[in-house]
């Protein structure tokens, strides 16, 4: 009997190259191994859960039995995996026992990042990386009416847009000088926290968190300009780290994520990875799209066929309706500036390579109209 191809994980990730691999394999046996409940939900919509007025519940759209039915797997939920056997093609769970496999795929997600910071609240600080984490805050928001938010990027506007939604003052602190500082100009960024401050979000820039100390049922940030902030919560959004623990111990090449070829394999015969937790041509791309790109083309190499992933220009839609925008950002080590077109309404900020040609463009307010438009001149992330 062929052993089985095994997921470990079950995220977008996991599920889409479970999913991608059916359509072409209806019989293999095909087992996913989650250390969760692994029932399937949309990581994306836990940042605006709150303007969709959905709870935990509500944002699982199906659970673990019902997707094993679907896909006519055996799915191990709330099951950790201990180790990897490269030579022997086999895992060992917590209980000791021993699965071999066929292929595994590694989509273990990654873990928040969590800022050195003093005080005795600061292991309080609480951040929200998956469907647990999501009804973990949402329950200690009952009493709540401020957050003070660690991080102006793409997840910690859009946590405090979304805590509006339930009269929650957002309190943002960031060492930058405006929000997503990575994906936007200065100009777009002021554009942008013009919009949310005036929709109800405080910002404190060009500061960082160096202390969070309980006081009473909340807590007070202190900040390295000395300031203190008393709130209710204190919630963490500073970026990921690729989980590469498990790949590192059984001798897998990791860097930033666990380093794979084009093909999706890692450096092991027969051991692959995608999404948060993978590393492809330098690039970890905590998004959607590459995620649905790297399934259909592991997909098709588990199949036999092997095919490389490749990337297309993938503008990110962030989720901040007091100020709607789409971003594609320029490549690392691109060289070129920014030119932007501004109205009341948006912002349309291009940034134009030397050669003349747009390397990456981001849309604020109005001008996220013109994404269609613009993203085929937009040069692909990966031939």
């Amino acid at each position: 009997m062929t052993a089985p191809v095994i997921i470990l994980g079950s995220g977008l990730a996991a599920y889409n190259v479970a999913r991608e691999f059916r359509k072409l394999d209806k019989t293999s046996a095909l087992t996913i191994v989650s250390r969760d409940h692994a029932g399937f939900y949309s990581k994306p919509m836990l940042s605006n859960a709150f303007s969709a007025n959905k709870s935990a519940e509500q944002l699982l759209m199906k659970s673990a039995e019902k997707m094993a039915e679907e896909l006519n797997a055996t799915i191990l939920g709330h099951t950790k995996v201990v180790s990897i056997h490269v030579h022997n093609q086999e895992v060992m769970l917590g209980d000791d026992t021993i699965l071999p496999y066929r292929d595994l795929v590694l989509a273990v997600g990654a873990d928040p990042i969590r800022l050195p910071m003093g005080g005795d609240g600061a292991s309080d600080v609480l951040s929200v990386n998956d469907l647990d984490d999501f009804a973990h805050f949402n329950r200690r928001l009952a009493s709540a009416k401020s957050v003070a938010i660690l991080g102006a990027g793409l997840i910690g506007c859009e946590f405090a847009n979304d805590l509006l939604a339930r009269d929650i003052a957002p309190i943002v602190i960031d060492p930058s000088a405006w929000p997503l500082s990575r994906l936007l100009p200065q100009a777009a960024g002021d554009f942008m926290a013009d919009k949310l401050s005036d929709a109800g979000v405080q910002f404190h820039w060009g500061v960082t968190a160096q202390a969070v100390d309980a006081e009473g049922a909340g807590f007070v940030v202190k900040l390295s300009d000395q300031t203190e902030l008393a709130v209710d919560l204190v919630l963490s959004a500073v970026g990921l780290r690729s989980r590469t623990e498990l790949a590192a111990a059984a001798g897998l090449q990791v860097n930033r994520g666990v380093v794979v070829d084009r093909y999706l394999q890692t450096s092991q015969p027969h051991i692959y990875a995608v999404g948060d937790c993978a590393e492809v041509a330098g690039l970890t791309l905590p998004f959607v799209l590459p995620i649905m790109q790297q399934a259909r083309a592991l997909a098709a190499t588990l199949m036999g066929e092997r095919t490389v992933v490749k990337y297309p220009a993938m503008p990110v839609m962030v989720k901040t309706p007091a100020c709607p925008a789409v971003v594609a950002p320029p490549a690392m080590g691109s060289v070129g500036e920014w030119h932007l077109e501004t109205s009341e309404t948006g912002i349309v900020a291009k940034f134009m390579s030397n050669s003349g040609s747009m390397a990456g463009f981001a849309l604020l307010g109005s001008a996220t109209s013109q994404r269609q438009a613009l993203t085929p001149d937009l040069p692909v992330v990966l031939a």
